[in-house]
């Protein structure tokens, strides 16, 4: 093994794969250095979102989705189905075949591009030299390169009042490898993956409390499509509980005690299992020895600029590592971003049109300003907001619950954000990035032509909508 390559990225997940694909199509000698192993033992790529993240949990959203489909909405298309059963290893079994089929494609493209797959851990010492110690338990070796990428990632965070118990109280892995449905199943916090994760063994017939130490469900949403959202996750059986602040939690035999407080007390609950999901925090942890001259924001994130610079020449950092959402896409475009300016060319990541997605049914999704962050800011703003029961195709397909909403400059025109719950909102949302990323007024929306029946016809009438032009709906003017 050489000592010496032109590029080294740290990490192989979304940002760090695609960073080391990219350096290689410029024509650099480029290695990428991962410590992951995977289910079956063995070295893998594609870090958390491929392993135990994105692509695993929207496996088992999928399936639970179509078994919650068979026990409750075949019999309206007029499809008899007697005795559904949910076979748990079946679809764990699924779900790992679609993982292994993903990391391996990886470590296809690292050889059809010539990158160096290094199986182990990478620290960042002084002068751009890196210590690489091997999984194999080989002696550490000092690499040297021109530039350095950090992509090592995140991890969940963990609590002193629900510390992890092998099997009852887990992080988001342990929820995706549950062999059976727990009966009771508690989950701590309700943002992105703790409502993921319970709408999953919900569905699978699990009774779910999910608790929430802030009063306001999806406090970063537009609130309209929050609301929205709170009421569909009710009907749905989710009971998610605000302003609870878990205070202790006792595993005993097969249960797990949670006690927390909220406005009428203290209350204990008892569950089968209990998933703890309150974020995910920057995985440097070993990564960056103290004199490696890389240097942290006040948030603990590596300090980068909009280009991913550190204040180390030549060493940059991306995805979880820095500021930002912790988004696999947003990890991955920073990571072809850097390898391009590397190679000299000039780029930019438009850090104003990422689109972030909820994965429960329906989804839920968002790119630009909420209606609230521009009211905040005193712009005087309009709405266009359109339901999906005004939709043929949406209803032609029994998925009509939720909305497409526009926020837009009401001087200029310009669409300053979009907003949706509803079926397909992770495709739906692209609408709205490519109309940041090109500047588009809601008149251009308006003017298009959009195929009929299509769900993307709500996009078109929620941009009427904005001006009072909407076809389908009826609008009554504001005064």
């Amino acid at each position: 093994m050489t000592d010496k390559y032109d590029v080294i990225v740290i990490g192989g997940g979304p940002g760090g794969y695609a960073a080391a694909i990219r350096a290689a199509q410029h024509g650099f000698k480029t290695a990428c250095i991962e410590k992951r192993v995977g289910a079956e033992g063995k070295p893998a790529l594609g870090g958390t979102c491929l392993n135990v993240g994105c692509i695993p949990s929207k496996a088992l959203l999928d399936s639970s989705w179509k078994f919650h489909e068979a026990q409750q909405s075949f019999a309206e298309h007029g499809i008899q189905v007697d005795g559904v059963k949910i076979d748990v290893a079946a679809m764990q079994k699924r779900k790992d075949s679609v993982v292994a089929q993903l990391t391996g494609g990886i470590a296809s493209l690292f050889q059809a591009n010539k990158v160096t797959w290094l199986q182990g851990t990478g620290k960042l010492l002084a002068g751009k030299a890196i210590e690489f110690t091997p999984l194999d338990g080989g002696a550490s070796q000092t690499l040297n390169a021109e530039h350095v990428i950090l992509a090592a990632g995140s991890e969940p965070v963990e609590i002193p009042v629900a510390p992890l118990v092998e099997d009852k109280v887990v992080d988001s892995t342990g929820a995706l490898a549950f062999t059976e449905v727990p009966k009771r199943l508690g989950v701590i916090g309700a943002g992105i993956i703790g409502l993921e994760l319970g709408s999953v063994w919900s569905r699978l017939g699990a009774e779910v409390v999910v608790l929430e130490a802030v009063d306001t469900l999806l406090a970063n949403v537009d609130k309209q499509i929050a609301r929205e959202a709170g009421k569909t996750f009710k009907k749905q059986g989710l009971d998610i509980r605000l302003g609870a602040r878990v205070l202790s939690t006792d595993t005993d035999g097969d249960e797990v005690k949670v006690t927390y407080a909220d406005k009428d007390g203290e209350h204990t609950e008892t569950f089968d299992k209990l998933i703890v999901a309150v974020g995910r925090r920057p995985n440097t942890n070993g990564l960056l020895a103290p004199d490696s001259g890389v240097t942290f924001d006040e948030r603990n994130y590596i300090f980068a600029d909009n280009q991913c610079r550190t204040e180390v020449t030549g060493v940059y950092a991306i995805g979880d590592l820095v500021r930002g959402p912790a988004l696999a896409h947003k990890a991955l475009e920073e990571g072809v971003m850097v390898a391009d300016v590397i190679a000299g060319e000039h780029t930019q990541v438009n850090y104003d049109a990422i689109a972030a997605v909820i994965y429960t049914h329906p989804e839920i999704a968002w790119v630009g300003k909420t209606e609230d962050e521009v009211k905040a800011a005193g712009d005087n703003y309009k709405t266009g907001v359109v339901p999906f029961a005004a939709n043929g195709r949406a209803l032609a397909s029994g998925e009509a619950t939720g909305m497409v909403k526009f926020v837009a400059d009401a001087d200029n025109d310009r669409i300053l954000g979009m907003h949706v719950i509803g079926p397909q909102a992770s495709e739906l949302i692209q609408q709205g990035v490519i109309a940041l990323e090109f500047g588009a007024t809601i008149e251009d929306l308006q003017l298009m032509v959009f195929s009929h029946p299509t769900l993307s016809e709500t996009v078109h009438e929620a941009a009427l909508a904005a001006d009072f032009k909407a076809i389908h709906i009826a609008q009554r003017r504001r005064k």
